[in-house]
């Protein structure tokens, strides 16, 4: 049983939030603008999972109940940025299962400053314990001596990710969704004020009250615009956090991925890859194989991504369109989807098949969670 993606919504992204705004409040709104997009209503749902850092004290049941949901399967993922591909890997199996029958993802935080330094401050016991005493002031700085040494071992320059910031914000500049749609140069990328180097102020992104949500159905008849999940992998812990940063635990999926897609790298029309930093798009592209080992990197990120030959992350990714707390990996899920359902508006593509990744879960170094899903346009 094939399964697909007929609905997306977003509450709409800000840097800040109303007076009196909450984490359900912003999560329900994308919810109902997921169902309202797939033609549905909330009697029709008997799946719903979630993931939020900001949610507590709630759950995914009292979300569901502030919803009016009556369900016949839960799930409340806590992964972050690889939490979208998580829940979409168990809903596909629900939905084969039989356990239910129209499944509702979400992800969504209220990322005001004092919530968003409550994170990055007890994050997990390692960054209580080892980070925060330094102080490291969230990831920048571990993500910042991961860039360097891409750099030295691909032969990149700060100009190299300056095309990929500004290539997304090209892309923003046509989503009306995006936090930050004015154009940005090349100058003002290598101008911008340093956070530590070699990032600056664009490599960094934007953290935003927000909240995205698909709503995932079995294949239905002809007619019906949609994005069919043809893969779903996930890898957890591949390296342990003992290894260099520079390959992601999608090194250890993608062959899986590619395999139970039936399609390879090539055959990608868009890719939307989770990039809380322009070197992570990097990774993320060559461990999927996109970028391959005939490539050279610059000449890859100049004449691929920067001329649109390969879209890459067409909402302006989360650099320009905003970083919504665990919404981070279901912003690329939604994007995807909406491309191949042809409802992008001035920034659609022609693509048939789209790879969006997640990455997540900054443990101590880098990323423990990664996950690859493979979409296709049908109707």
């Amino acid at each position: 049983m094939t399964v697909s993606i007929i609905g997306t919504g977003q509450s709409p992204y800000t840097r800040h939030p109303s007076a009196g705004t909450t984490t359900s409040q912003i999560i329900a709104r994308a919810v109902s603008k997921a169902l309202h997009d797939a033609g549905l209503q909330t009697s029709d749902v008997d799946g719903f999972a979630v993931s939020s850092f900001t949610l507590a004290p709630d759950h995914a049941i009292d979300l569901a109940w502030r919803m009016g949901l009556r369900l016949s399967w839960l799930m409340q993922d806590t992964n972050g940025g690889a939490s979208a591909g998580g829940m979409l890997q168990h809903a596909v199996r629900a939905i084969q299962a039989g356990d239910a029958n129209v499944i509702v993802l979400a992800a969504g935080d209220l990322m005001d400053q004092a919530a968003f330094s409550r994170l990055v401050a007890s994050y997990n016991k390692a960054t209580e314990d080892h980070l925060a005493p330094l102080p490291m002031n969230g990831p920048n700085a571990l993500f910042a001596m991961l860039t360097s040494r891409q750099m030295e071992q691909l032969g990149l320059c700060r100009e190299d990710y300056g095309r990929i910031a500004v290539a997304q914000r090209q892309w923003a500049m046509d989503n009306p969704a995006a936090v930050y749609r004015e154009s940005l140069s090349m100058d003002q990328y290598l101008n911008a004020p340093m956070v530590a180097t070699p990032l600056g102020r664009y490599d960094c992104v934007p953290p935003v009250t927000g909240a995205d949500a698909v709503v995932l159905v079995a294949d239905r008849s002809k007619g019906t615009p949609r994005a069919k999940v043809l893969s779903v992998k996930a890898s957890y812990n591949s390296d342990q956090q003992s290894d260099d940063g520079l390959a992601t635990g999608l090194q250890a999926c993608a062959t899986n991925g590619w395999e139970q897609a039936g399609i390879g790298p090539s055959d990608i029309g868009l890719a939307c890859v989770y990039d809380d930093y322009p070197a992570m798009v990097v990774a993320q592209l060559a461990d999927l194989g996109i970028l391959s080992n005939q490539d050279h990197p610059a000449d890859f990120i100049e004449h691929r991504i920067a001329t649109r030959l390969l879209p890459v992350n067409t909402s302006g990714g989360q650099l320009s369109a905003g970083q919504a707390g665990a919404a981070g990996g279901m912003h690329g899920l939604v994007e995807a989807a909406a491309q191949l359902m042809g409802r992008a508006g001035a920034r659609q593509v022609t693509a048939r098949h789209a790879v969006v990744s997640g990455y997540g879960m900054v443990l101590y170094r880098y990323g423990a969670c990664a996950t690859m899903s493979v979409l296709e346009a049908a109707q």
